[in-house]
């Protein structure tokens, strides 16, 4: 188990699931590359500044692939702390949000998240209640 907070629950392994993630408060670091590219250069920036702003770690951390971004969630302690952007980091505030959810387990690679967004996409072509409004992100949880 994980001594970071959790800005919400993951997705058991092999399952699909419509959950709702709540509104949360987001440090951003964003890339001209994918995300599969810019890996380490994205999480730097930000691991830089919850250390300056001695912010703890939260899980998990969410990335778009195309522009390759990086999302920290910001914990429940620090959301009334004032932070600032930087040359490297936004702090943006997104709404509570629906999703498609699909648990796998396996390394942070292009291929792995091709199969888990083509499994999803399947989902939805397959029933009519839900329609996808956005490209699908990766969730990573570190265990």
């Amino acid at each position: 188990m994980s001594a970071y907070e959790s800005a919400f629950a993951r997705t058991d392994v092999g399952t699909i699931e419509i959950k709702t993630i709540p509104a949360a408060r987001l440090l951003v670091s964003q890339s001209d590359n994918s995300y599969f590219e810019a890996n380490n250069g994205l999480f730097r920036p930000l691991f830089r500044y919850i250390q300056a702003n001695d912010i703890a770690m939260t899980t998990p951390v969410e990335a778009a692939i195309e522009p390759g971004t990086m999302y920290f969630y910001v914990g429940s302690d620090y959301a009334d702390l004032e932070l600032k952007d930087t040359d490297e980091v936004t702090i943006i505030e997104v709404s509570e949000r629906t999703v498609l959810s699909l648990g796998v387990r396996g390394g942070y690679s292009a291929k792995n998240f091709n199969s888990a967004q083509a499994r999803l996409l399947t989902y939805l072509s397959e029933q009519d209640k839900w329609i996808a409004t956005g490209p699908a992100r990766a969730i990573y949880w570190n265990s």
